[in-house]
């Protein structure tokens, strides 16, 4: 929902940002047993079913919450930067659209540049989280028995160097932008159709419209991600030949051979990853922004 900060001092300025990061951090705490399994079925170790299991008998029940402190930390550099940038940006554009609200293509640009920023800040947590919930899956002697967030990230910079902090950052911002787009944009403009068309009350709006948010979400990001992950995976062949030579080839390939469909593989299960924590950040900035105005902050 749209928040017209107050006029003066530091906190309207920096509101946005510090409800942004509390409402991921707050979701990501409800999502990480969630994304735990999700990365293990990626690794190839089963079902969800057989991964809850291995998971419980062979390293408990805190085994689910096993790099949360990345997570909590990629919550509190990638959503405190795209969120509050998101409404930041918003509040000054409908300034110079005198007030009105915005069109849709302008909450879509704002989404795009907020996914942008977002990313940027928030790659070197996504790489220790993604380092740390892998760890567990690797032999013995090539464990690196990360302790915490601030352990990995001191790890890669010691062994890799600093740069290797944004390894890979190029298609996650892209990602990002897509999925922000998707996210942001679409969330508002079912706030604004919810509760200005549809009468609807303030938990039925928020509800509704985060459900729509966590669709586009998904819909606008999938694509980007079915390319990602086919050139991660990516083997060359006989002659050594790698069937793409990049992002743009695959997709054009991809394009040719299956359709724009293609792209849309797997896309009830992506959904399933990506919906929830989309949904429950909005919750939660809700009830956050609640809270504020009952202390008159």
């Amino acid at each position: 929902m749209v928040e017209k900060p107050k006029s003066g001092g530091v906190w309207p300025t920096v509101k946005p940002f510090v409800n942004g990061g509390a409402s991921g951090m707050l979701a990501t705490c409800v999502i990480q047993p969630i994304d735990m399994i999700k990365v293990r079925i990626q690794l190839g170790q089963g079902s969800a079913v057989d991964v809850t299991k291995t998971m419980l008998k062979n390293e408990g029940f805190g085994a689910f919450y096993k790099g949360l402190s990345a997570g909590l930390l990629r919550q509190a550099t990638y959503t405190t930067a795209r969120l509050g940038s998101f409404r930041i940006l918003t509040n000054k554009a409908i300034e110079a659209n005198e007030g009105k609200p915005l069109p849709l293509y302008q909450k879509a640009l704002c989404g795009l540049t907020a996914g942008a920023i977002g990313a940027c800040f928030g790659s070197p947590a996504d790489l220790a989280l993604i380092r740390m919930q892998a760890d567990a899956t690797l032999p013995l002697a090539q464990r690196r028995h990360y302790t915490n967030a601030f352990h990995a990230l001191s790890r890669i910079v010691a062994d890799e160097g600093v740069l290797a902090l944004w390894k890979g950052a190029g298609p996650t911002v892209v990602r990002a932008m897509a999925l922000n787009m998707g996210m942001l944009a679409s969330y508002d403009q079912s706030v604004e159709f919810c509760r200005d068309n549809l009468g609807m009350s303030e938990a039925a709006t928020v509800v509704g419209a985060s459900s729509v948010s966590g669709f586009f979400a998904a819909a606008c990001s999938l694509p980007f991600d079915y390319v990602k992950t086919q050139i991660q995976k990516m083997q060359p062949d006989a002659e050594g030949k790698l069937p793409y030579s990049g992002s743009f080839d695959c997709a054009m390939k991809t394009l040719k051979a299956g359709g724009p469909f293609k792209f849309y593989t797997g896309f009830p299960v992506y959904c399933v990853r990506i919906a929830p924590h989309v949904m429950m950040t909005w919750i939660f900035l809700n009830q956050i922004q609640k809270a504020e105005k009952k202390l008159g902050l």
